[in-house]
């Protein structure tokens, strides 16, 4: 008979299922280790391609805002702002003479009543608009008031205003009534 005795000062305790957790959890660590790493590896490089296209794209902007200051003080020297304003000049006169002359007068043909004659038209654009000074004689006040009415009636004029009206006494004139005013034309 064989007994078993244990002379130590204290028993003998069995370890194995605190290994067996403990490796385990450290296995669990060690593969969670890894996937963290590999998951900050990509986020770097991702970061890393990010700044480097950041980087290329400013280089580009400061290119384009040196490109632009140079241009700016091109533009600013005397030579540049004279042909500018002859560019501005010219353009206008070729807005001024693309005038829809036939249409404004089909229009005013509408809006004449009977006594009532254009003696002068002077068209001029304004912010991409045509304000209309327009000279007309009349025989007498009630051929000028039709006149007003069938131009404030009409879709083609806007803003009308009466800035001169002069009575000419002369026996020989046919216009006893000389208006000037001024309305916003609609070219379209």
């Amino acid at each position: 008979m064989k007994l078993r005795l244990n002379l130590a000062t204290k028993p003998l305790e069995n370890k194995r299922p605190f290994l067996a957790a403990a490796g385990t959890l450290g296995a669990v660590g060690i593969l969670l280790l890894l996937l963290l790493s590999h998951g900050a590896y990509k986020s770097w490089r991702a970061n890393r391609d990010l700044r480097a296209d950041i980087a290329h794209w400013e280089n580009e902007i400061a290119v384009y805002k040196q490109r632009q200051a140079v241009l700016q003080n091109y533009f600013r020297s005397p030579d540049a702002q004279q042909i500018l304003d002859r560019a501005a000049f010219l353009n206008s006169l070729i807005s001024e003479r693309s005038f829809p002359w036939t249409k404004i007068f089909m229009d005013l043909e509408n809006t004449l009543p009977a006594g009532v004659r254009v003696v002068n038209i002077a068209p001029t654009l304004k912010n991409g608009r045509a304000v209309v000074q327009i000279t007309v004689g009349a025989a007498n006040d009630e051929s000028k008031i039709k006149f007003l009415e069938a131009l404030e009636k009409s879709q083609a004029f806007s803003n009308i205003q009466v800035q001169e009206e002069r009575h000419l006494e002369q026996a020989s004139a046919s216009d006893k009534i000389v208006l000037q005013l001024t309305a916003w034309y609609e070219t379209t």
